[in-house]
């Protein structure tokens, strides 16, 4: 099992910022990939962004150039920057840790809201 604490979610203006964070209870040498993925009322749950312990970087297309994550490896801690964030962003945002043998963790979701 891994523990997962999201956190840094809320109600901002079109235009903000806001950052999200994601600690896991393992350390890196278990962990391979963690990120983000949203999911919109109605709609499918989507990649927003995701990082390997190598450092490799992944966005979905509708964030790139406004989003940026990054990892803290000796915390276990990964980070999602938004920037000039628009209404459609709006979503429940789901960390997501990938475990080095075997299995894939999802947090229980923080809310985003961008509205005026």
């Amino acid at each position: 099992q891994v523990q997962i604490v999201e956190s840094g979610g809320g109600l901002v203006q079109p235009g903000g910022s806001l950052r999200l964070s994601c600690a896991a209870s393992r350390n890196i040498f278990e962990i391979s990939t963690m990120g983000w993925y949203r999911q919109a009322p109605g709609k499918q749950r989507e990649l927003v962004a995701a990082i390997t312990n190598g450092g490799y970087t992944n966005y979905g297309d509708s964030v790139k150039g406004r989003f940026t994550i990054s990892r803290d490896n000796a915390k276990n801690t990964v980070y999602l920057q938004m920037n000039s964030l628009k209404p459609e962003d709006t979503a429940v945002y789901y960390c997501i840790v990938e475990l080095v043998v075997k299995g894939a963790y999802w947090g229980q979701g923080t809310q985003v809201t961008v509205s005026t």
